[in-house]
């Protein structure tokens, strides 16, 4: 199980600022879309230059023209770039396949899909690297979660890893946990905190502990 910081309202220099910070107790960095709609690819890049040993996301949530999208996040550093489930079937197909090509990986990124469970094993077959249930902002605002289709997608999905976003907090995160996602996306949980280091430390140490027990 690994820990992935989301960053979605913040310019490059604070990104680089805020990594630094907590980069010891992360897995993988996530460019968010508002961060690459604002920046472009040049965030990917800096991020990727100033932290080359850490995972870096292009979160660009592609939805057509799927291989070039990938191939432009690919060069500009990003080591997984993220597809939205609802894309079609071929868009998915070309997104595999030029990640393969040039050795990243997609997650597939279930926002807004309404039959999960079809739709994860439908991935799955695609052959994404991983699938993500994810509640948006909007939808947290209303109290909705994810672990109901973490643990829907969990029974269907044989090959690829699965991943969870949206709103994790640390008195969140034990049943997360339970529910046993091999990546974990933390945004406002660590990046809304004044010590930011401690906030991931923390989140870092109970997933660790929970794949040791």
């Amino acid at each position: 199980m690994k820990l992935q910081l989301a960053l979605d309202l913040v310019n490059i220099p604070e990104a680089i600022e805020l990594i630094k910070e907590v980069q010891d107790h992360i897995d993988v960095v996530e460019i968010g879309t508002p961060v690459i709609n604002a920046e472009g690819h040049k965030a990917v890049k800096e991020v990727k230059e100033a932290f080359p040993n850490l995972t870096v996301l292009a979160d660009v949530k592609i939805m057509d023209a799927a291989g070039y999208e990938v191939m432009k996040a690919s060069e500009a550093g990003a080591d997984i770039v993220t597809i939205l489930g609802a894309a079609e079937d071929e868009s998915i197909k070309g997104a595999v396949a030029e990640a393969k090509k040039q050795g990243k990986q997609i997650l597939a990124d279930l926002i807004a899909v309404k039959d999960i469970k079809s739709r994860a094993k439908e991935l799955d077959e695609l052959g994404v690297d991983y699938i993500c249930v994810h509640t948006g902002y909007d939808l947290q605002a209303v109290g909705q979660d994810s672990l109901e289709d973490l643990r829907a997608i969990k029974s269907v999905v044989e090959n690829a890893k699965t991943a969870i976003a949206g709103g994790i907090k640390l008195e969140t995160l034990p049943e997360v946990i339970n529910a046993q996602p091999d990546l974990v996306i933390v945004g406002g949980g660590i990046t809304s905190k004044d010590n930011k280091k401690a906030a991931a430390s923390e989140i870092q140490n109970l997933i660790k502990k929970a794949v040791t027990i």
